[in-house]
């Protein structure tokens, strides 16, 4: 327990002895809750500068890694996570008062939530669920998230206000100042997180993204051992990339999770996870706990509590869809060669491209035509779309009464006008992704417990500003991966590695483990408990289950609803599912 400067209870909840940092300032007191590396006496010293709980802004900018912020002043607190989401708040009144908590399952159990079965229907979308906004909503009634970039403020009579701290930088810096930048954030990210020769695993897939951490680790002086996973199809040259990222990274010890592991993808285990981790909502990985059970004991056995990931990667330095279209807004002669090279790699046609490129929707309307769009087939390859939002689609065995409840949805997120996380329309769906990704890490996080914390600096705030502030012509360039990254690591990670012509690619997992695991599957079906809430028709999913189609995409849109099934079924939120006839789907 953490008191105010009146010694009241102010923070309760359970920390290993370096995940805290507890400071004062008069009156006021500063929480850190997170693994960071900051000079106490200067935090001090600028927290004795906050007159306000406003006042904190700046130094929350300036506090690296990824870390809840927890201010105490005068009966008023403020409460944030980050700008990722890894680390979140979610709030909820209880007796008349706002409670706040990192945890659903606590703030749940007290507030005594029930499920939402409209959160459920439009979980049930695919590829990743619902968009922004309606993809920060919880799953349980009456509980709420903080936005991204905003602090929850609770005064003395336990009201409750959300502030925005965080706006994305402008995107003005040249390539090469950028990737400064991305260097040496990422490099205070990791070495916050590895001082003194700490004991460390880090994945090493031979993806650019793991592969830097992996490199950026050493340097930093951990004591590290990397972890390779490799992958079902032979033609898929990441194991390649991987032993020569090995090679030299001598100093390092090196393991192989060999191809003919027993965890797979679709491997749904409904009493995995049965305690926090599995409170918060359905997987967004379905069948991956096995994969980090797995996992989990090889990286213990290895003597870490720390595993580091590449996630954030492919979000911050990929090609996001909508890049054409503000490459094209911002620098329209530049544009031209890439959009050429694009559209001829893509087999797109010229209609399609000038169509994409001179749309003028705002966010709003793009939410607005959702709706009608749901129940379309999906789009057919070559498929060009520059919009705000990724198309967006119902699977087929859902039915018409949750069709419904998800129109209902989006037309009332589309009424309330919202604005996208940045006015330009790739930076919005970088900031929505890697929202995404960090609930993925915090849904990690909760599932296995404190023995292995998972961790990602390239989620951290302060990396994904570095990302953020490069030129949006810089964003991409033509016969490069990751033209960022590639730069930031130059001189670091191998030349030979950095140039890699090729990524990998992981649809013979999909196939795999919906083969090895369609049986366990098929018996989710008998007495489903989405189809007694009315939200599916369940000989339709077990149709697609015995006849899924050849194609990685008709295997991803079974994701969703068997995550939300397998949840549902979990002995954790036994108690708080909705009842058949209690749900708003009759």
């Amino acid at each position: 327990m953490v008191a105010h400067a009146s010694g009241r209870p102010w923070l309760i909840g359970q920390w290993q002895s370096d995940e805290i940092i507890v400071l004062a300032a008069g009156n006021t007191r500063l929480a850190i809750a997170g693994r960071t590396a900051i000079r106490e006496s200067e935090v001090t010293r600028a927290l004795a500068a906050v007159r306000m709980p406003s006042d904190l802004d700046e130094l929350a900018r300036r506090i690296p890694g990824a870390v809840h912020l927890l201010l105490s002043q005068n009966g008023t607190t403020r409460s944030q996570g980050t700008v990722s989401t890894v680390r979140q708040i979610f709030h909820a009144t209880v007796d008349g008062v706002t409670v706040a908590s990192s945890s659903i399952a606590s703030l749940g159990r007290l507030a005594g939530a029930r499920i939402d079965p409209e959160a459920l229907a439009l979980r049930l979308l695919s590829p990743l669920g619902a968009p922004w906004p309606l993809s920060q909503r919880t799953f349980w009634a009456g509980i709420q998230a903080v936005p991204v970039g905003h602090w929850l403020a609770v005064d003395r009579a336990g009201s409750a206000r959300t502030h925005r701290w965080w706006h994305p930088p402008e995107p003005v810096r040249p390539l090469d100042e950028a990737a400064s930048e991305v260097r040496e954030s990422l490099s205070r990210a990791i070495a916050g997180r590895v001082p003194g020769g700490r004991v460390v695993t880090a994945d090493l897939s031979g993806g650019l993204d793991s592969t830097s951490v992996a490199f950026l680790a050493a340097a930093a002086g951990a004591d590290l051992t990397t972890f390779h996973v490799q992958p079902l199809d032979p033609a898929n040259t990441d194991t390649v990339w991987a032993e020569r990222a090995a090679a030299a990274l001598a100093g390092a010890r090196h393991r192989v999770v060999p191809r003919s592991r027993p965890a797979n993808l679709f491997q749904v285990d409904v009493e995995q996870g049965t305690g926090a981790g599995q409170w918060e909502g359905p997987q967004l990985w379905i069948g991956g706990w096995a994969h980090l059970e797995d996992l989990e004991r090889r990286v213990t056995a290895e003597g870490s509590d720390l595993h580091l990931m590449g996630f954030g990667g492919d979000t911050l330095f990929g090609a996001m869809p909508a890049h054409l279209w503000s490459l094209a807004r911002r620098h329209p002669l530049r544009a031209l060669p890439t959009i050429r090279r694009s559209r001829l790699l893509n087999r797109w046609s010229w209609s399609a491209c000038l169509r994409g490129l001179t749309d003028r929707s705002t966010f709003a309307q793009a939410v607005a035509a959702l709706p009608a769009q749901i129940d379309a087939p999906p789009p057919r390859p070559p498929h060009l779309d520059l919009g705000w939002v990724p198309p967006v689609r119902i699977p087929p065995w859902a039915t018409a009464a949750a069709a419904e409840t998800v129109r209902d949805a989006l037309r009332t997120a589309a009424a309330s006008q919202p604005q996208p996380l940045d006015p330009d329309r790739v930076r919005h769906q970088v900031l929505e992704a890697m929202a995404f990704e960090g609930a993925l890490l915090r849904q990690m996080r909760a599932a296995t417990g404190p023995s292995v914390e998972w961790d990602a600096p390239m989620l951290d705030h302060q990396v994904v500003e570095a990302a953020l502030s490069v030129r949006i012509a810089d964003r991409s360039a033509p016969g490069q991966y990751k033209p960022l990254l590639t730069a930031a690591m130059r001189g670091l990670v191998p030349d030979a590695i950095l140039d890699r012509p090729d990524k990998g690619e992981f649809s013979a997992e999909m196939h795999e483990g919906l083969r090895r695991n369609r049986q366990t599957l098929l018996e989710l079906c008998d007495g489903s408990l989405l189809g007694e809430l009315g939200l599916i028709d369940v000989a339709a999913l077990r149709a697609r289950l015995l006849n899924p189609g050849p194609v990685a995409h008709h295997l991803t849109i079974l994701q969703n609803t068997l995550a939300c099934e397998s949840w549902l079924r979990s002995s954790a939120v036994a108690s708080a599912r909705p009842g058949r006839k209690t749900g708003v789907l009759r």
